[in-house]
């Protein structure tokens, strides 16, 4: 009992640790700063600018901060796109960190980009697929048919949480090949405020390893789904 229940814990500990950690650190650092000139879109407008992309859109959304390659657009939560804190003028230079690899043919973001489109639909299918168990456990009468059905679901769901984490060199070039050097060497932050600004910059480049987990734990709901 006391082991089961040690390893629901630790289980969870994985599974919703890095999104938690993530959560709290951007939380930490998001109080509003009068020392900087202007806003988190303020700030990716002028890296862009610098770095003459000009053509690059800076955008909200409420689907979470990134960047947009077939748009050509970076995209900032509320919070950061209309704040004056740390965090928003990191997550900024993160995405505009993903803006500049795509200027200069970075090529693993493009192989991310397909394939985290692809994640999205096999997420999707998957999900479909694993309603079909049922089903065609009665067409075949035999349970046999209805455990293929849901290997073939399992094998492509997972398919997403595997495509999150390989992604995961993509974010931390973003991060500390690109950001982290135009924070520091453009004097844009205080000294004071670099080790909190790496901190941002781990968040943000973990923001598709809590994806993946999120992905697992979904696989986790439809197990317990199909025991009942």
């Amino acid at each position: 009992m006391v082991r089961g229940v040690l390893l629901i814990m630790v289980i969870l500990a994985l599974l919703f640790g890095p999104q938690l950690w993530t959560h709290w650190i951007f939380a930490k650092y998001r109080r509003h700063r009068e020392d900087y000139p202007g806003t988190g879109a303020e700030f990716a407008r002028h890296l862009l600018d610098r770095f003459r992309l000009t053509h690059v859109k800076v955008d909200t959304t409420d689907l979470g901060d990134h960047y947009d390659p077939q748009t050509r657009t970076v995209r900032l939560l509320p919070d950061h796109y209309h704040g004056k804190s740390l965090t928003a003028v990191v997550v900024a230079a993160h995405e505009v960190g993903h803006a500049i690899q795509d200027a200069t043919g970075y090529a693993p973001l493009r192989e991310r980009t397909s394939l985290v489109r692809l994640a999205q639909r096999a997420e999707k299918f998957g999900a479909f697929v694993m309603m079909g168990i049922p089903i065609m456990a009665g067409l075949t009468r035999s349970p046999a048919g209805g455990l293929l059905v849901f290997l073939a679901g399992l094998a492509i769901m997972s398919l997403s949480a595997f495509v999150h984490l390989i992604t995961l060199p993509v974010e931390w070039d973003a991060s500390f090949r690109r950001a982290l050097p135009v924070l520091e060497h453009g004097r844009y932050l205080s000294p004071r405020d670099h080790e909190a600004a790496r901190r941002i910059l781990t968040a943000a480049a973990l923001t598709y390893v809590s994806a993946s987990l999120a992905s697992l734990l979904n696989i986790w709901r439809w197990l317990v789904l199909l025991r009942r």
